[in-house]
C-alpha cells in the first residue's frame, strides 16, 4: 500500500497536543464534560483528530506505504470516539448511529482516494456521489437531534469539508506541495469553526447542563 513521508506539524500535534486543547478524559468514556469550556476543547480535538488523521492516511496512501492501513483504523477509532461524546447529550443509540454515518464517510473516502489514485474516474464519480449523500445524511441526522443545527448549515460545513479534502488529496497525489499544505491550512480552520458550531448548539439546547 503507502508510504508515509512525514508530516511533521500534524505528527507533532498529535503527540504533543500542541495544536488543540488536550480533551477530558471522562468525554472519551461517554461522560459529559462539566463546563461549556471543557465541551469545547473536547470538541475541538475530536475533529481535528479527524482532519489530522485524514490527512496522514492520504500521505500515506499517495505514497504507497503500509502504514496508511494503520491511519485508516486509527481514523475508524476518532469516528467512536465522537459518538462517545453525543452520547451523555442524545443517548447511546444516537451515539452509535453518528459513529456508523461517520464510519461510512471514513470509509468511502478511502475508496476514493484509492479510485484517485488508480486513475479510476467512474470509480472517482461514484465515491464522490455516495460521499456527498453521506453528509446528507449526517445533516439530516444531526438536525433532527438539535434545532440548533439547521439542516442547510449542517450540510454546507459538511460539504466545504468534503471539497477542502477533496482538494487535498488531489494536490497530494498530483506532488502539488504548496497547494497540499496551504489546502490543510483551510481543512483545519474550517473543521475549529464547524467544531465550534456543534459545541455551541449543545449547549443552547441543554443550558442545564453546564
Amino acid at each position: 500500500m503507502v508510504r508515509p513521508t512525514r508530516f511533521a506539524f500534524a505528527l507533532g500535534c498529535l503527540i504533543l497536543g500542541g495544536c488543540a486543547t488536550s480533551m477530558p478524559a471522562t468525554t472519551m468514556s461517554g461522560v459529559a464534560p462539566a463546563s461549556a469550556a471543557q465541551l469545547h476543547d473536547a470538541m475541538r480535538k475530536l475533529w481535528s483528530d479527524h482532519v489530522f488523521w485524514t490527512r496522514l492516511y492520504i500521505v500515506s496512501a499517495a505514497a504507497g506505504d503500509a502504514s496508511a492501513q494503520t491511519a485508516a483504523n486509527r481514523l475508524l477509532r476518532n469516528q467512536d470516539d465522537i459518538g462517545n461524546a453525543i452520547a451523555p447529550y442524545y443517548g447511546q443509540a444516537a451515539g452509535t448511529r453518528l459513529t456508523g454515518l461517520l464510519k461510512q464517510h471514513i470509509l468511502i473516502a478511502v475508496d476514493l482516494v484509492s479510485a484517485a489514485k488508480a486513475g479510476d474516474n467512474a470509480k472517482v464519480a461514484d465515491a464522490d456521489r455516495r460521499w456527498h449523500a453521506n453528509a446528507d445524511d449526517i445533516a439530516t441526522f444531526l438536525s433532527g437531534a438539535n434545532p440548533n443545527w439547521p439542516k442547510a448549515t449542517l450540510l454546507s460545513m459538511l460539504n466545504q469539508h468534503l471539497a477542502l479534502t477533496t482538494q487535498e488529496a488531489t494536490a497530494r497525489l498530483q506532488g502539488r506541495w504548496n497547494d497540499d499544505a496551504s489546502t490543510f491550512d483551510q481543512i483545519f480552520t474550517q473543521i475549529l469553526s464547524m467544531a465550534d458550531a456543534l459545541t455551541d448548539g449543545i449547549v443552547k439546547q441543554f443550558p442545564g447542563r453546564f
